[in-house]
């Protein structure tokens, strides 16, 4: 059996009378960068978040490297804690906190959320800088940064507490083609470290070149997979 990193099983999701997911299984095993492909609407955020902890879904089950939470009722402390090192986001528009400095982003979460020192995380969190080549904006305050080195500054961030599955919402929205190709290349990399990708995404061509399988909704259900 494969080395699962996520597993989703019937996922059901809804706002008010309106369904958003649907009956929505997927698993992903570690290693893998799969693309969720589907119109807007269609219920691709909505899995990222859901996954992420942080939208509540009805029915169904998520389970992520052990830590599992399940539909209709509400996850405790514990688990939620557990989670966020089990699970980093990248948001399609970054959402770095805009009074603190880059290297502060990062460091953010591991010594408020998880006990970390911060002579460890900031030794940790400039490791993740320079790997990504933004070492030296590490003193730079989001509205400095270019989208691409926010975007790193980001996918640092998320790695901070070292966590085996990483979400991307929409990760080439703003980039020119030069930028999409750097960031497939960077995701290669991190594949390499035998991470786990999930990633939402409209962006045909990118999916193609650099997933390792698509997975397409339609409706909040998922519609095949590639």
């Amino acid at each position: 059996m494969a080395d699962l990193v996520l597993r989703v099983n019937d996922l059901h999701l809804h706002r008010g009378a309106r369904p958003v997911l649907g009956g929505v299984s997927l698993d992903v095993a570690r290693g893998e960068l799969v693309a969720i492909m589907g119109p807007s609407g269609s219920g691709k955020t909505t899995i990222l978040r859901a996954v992420a902890g942080l939208e509540s879904f009805h029915a169904g089950r998520i389970a992520v490297d052990g830590v599992a939470l399940i539909g209709g009722t509400e996850a405790t402390k514990a688990t939620l804690r557990e989670l966020r090192r089990k699970v980093g986001m990248v948001f399609q528009f970054h959402c770095l906190f805009e009074h603190l400095t880059a290297i502060d982003n990062v460091c953010l979460a591991p010594v408020h959320a998880h006990g970390i020192s911060l002579h460890d995380a900031r030794q940790r969190g400039l490791e993740l800088l320079a790997g990504f080549g933004v070492e030296h904006r590490a003193a730079a305050l989001p509205r400095h940064l270019s989208g691409g080195e926010a975007q790193r500054v980001a996918i640092a961030r998320a790695l901070a507490v070292d966590p085996p599955l990483l979400l991307m919402d929409e990760p080439t929205a703003s980039l020119d083609p030069e930028r999409r190709a750097e960031l497939g290349a960077l995701l290669r990399e991190l594949q390499r470290q035998h991470r786990t990708l999930l990633i939402a995404t409209h962006d045909e061509d990118f999916a193609r070149e650099w997933a390792t399988r698509v997975v397409r909704m339609r409706d909040g259900r998922v519609n095949g997979t590639v």
